[in-house]
Formats: structure tokens, sequence, C-alpha cells
């Protein structure tokens, strides 16, 4: 099991922000990224989930503030980035949006573009902050905020996976990854097992200077 993250990692940029009314009214904490801010590697998710408040730690991001610390995909990723040989100090996650978009059910609903993009100047400082080797993304909308810093969109996602992206105003290197919740479903239908997936982002982040 991962190891969870240090609370004192979390990296406050703007308490309180409001720039997305219905996410401030539904949010119980602003899900802010954490981890080394000298970190090899940026983990970008698509935004906090509901998370499970009874839990003792991963609770989720709406319930700890902190990005990819749901029981689910944030042991998943974690576990995905160990299996990978990186260990706390290699690594930074956040979110692409940072708060819970909560759907009419309660559990969470897609982010809207708009959503993404009041919330992409934080990613942006993240990113410029860090300077990481790569930006790895975690699923469709993640890789999509990413690729509009360059004014670019995606087509047909699971054609995008492991393919790097030159993110040249950020002077680092996009690598979309399959989002944790559906790596289950879409590994065999890429004709990977896990322990082949591990080796083709191995090679694919090795590739990345």
């Amino acid at each position: 099991m991962p190891d969870y993250p240090d609370p004192d990692s979390k990296n406050v940029l703007a308490p309180g922000c409001e720039r997305c009314p219905a996410l401030a009214d539904a949010r119980e904490h602003i899900s802010w990224g954490n981890g080394s801010l000298d970190a090899e590697l940026v983990v970008v998710g698509e935004a906090p989930g509901a998370g499970t408040p009874e839990a003792e730690l991963w609770k989720g991001g709406n319930w700890t503030g902190m990005a990819y610390t749901a029981r689910h995909s944030g042991r998943k990723i974690r576990d995905l980035f160990a299996d990978l040989g990186f260990d706390n100090d290699d690594l930074y996650y956040t979110n692409a949006v940072k708060c819970f978009p909560e759907g009419e059910d309660g559990s969470n609903r897609e982010p809207t573009s708009e959503e993404r993009a009041n919330c992409r100047p934080y990613l942006e400082t993240e990113i410029e902050e860090i300077e990481p080797r790569a930006v790895v993304a975690t699923g469709k909308h993640a890789t999509t905020s990413l690729l509009a810093t360059e004014g670019k969109s995606i087509d047909g996602f699971l054609d995008s996976i492991l393919e790097p992206v030159a993110l040249g105003s950020l002077e680092t290197t996009l690598v979309p990854v399959l989002h944790p919740s559906y790596q289950a479903v879409w590994l065999s239908r890429l004709d990977y097992t896990y322990e082949g997936y591990l080796d083709a982002i191995a090679e694919t982040l090795a590739g990345v200077e």
C-alpha cells in the first residue's frame, strides 16, 4: 500500500477561491496539489471525487484538501508510480480542476470546459514552480486541460495514450495515461497486461528529457 501523503505538502495557491460558484458551493475543501516542489514528475488528475468522509485516511481530496487521496483512485495511481520505482520525492500530484464537481445524484460529474479554464492558471503556476521533466495526465479531461495551454485539442483520447506532446509554454512534456478508474477496463482492450503497461510507461518516460 502506498504511503499516505504528508498533509504539510499541500500547496495552497488561493485559499477560498470562488472562480466557479457552483464548485465553491459543492466542495468541502479545495483539493490542492501535494508532494515535492522539486518533483521530477507532476501527475495531473481530472478533479477530486466525492470521497468517503468516514474513511480514516484515504477520504479523497474533497475531504482532505489534497489531490489523489481517495481510497480508490488515489491508491491506484500512487501504487502505479510506486510499481514504476518512483518515490514521494519524485512526484507531485494535482488536478486540472481543484474542487469537487457535484452531479445531480451527489456523485462527481465531469468538469465543464469553463471550470477547466478557470482553474488552469493554478495548474500552470504549479508546473512553472516545479519545473518537472514531464507532466503525466491521467485521463481525458486532464489531458484536454494541459493541451489547452498550447491551444491544442484532443481527437480520440485512447489514441493519445503514451504519446508525448511538447508543452512549449510550460517548458515540459505531456504524457497522457489512463485514468485509474478506467485502467482495468481499458488495459486489455489496448493489448496491455498491467506489467506490460508499466513497461510502456517506463519506456515512454525514459525517452522524455
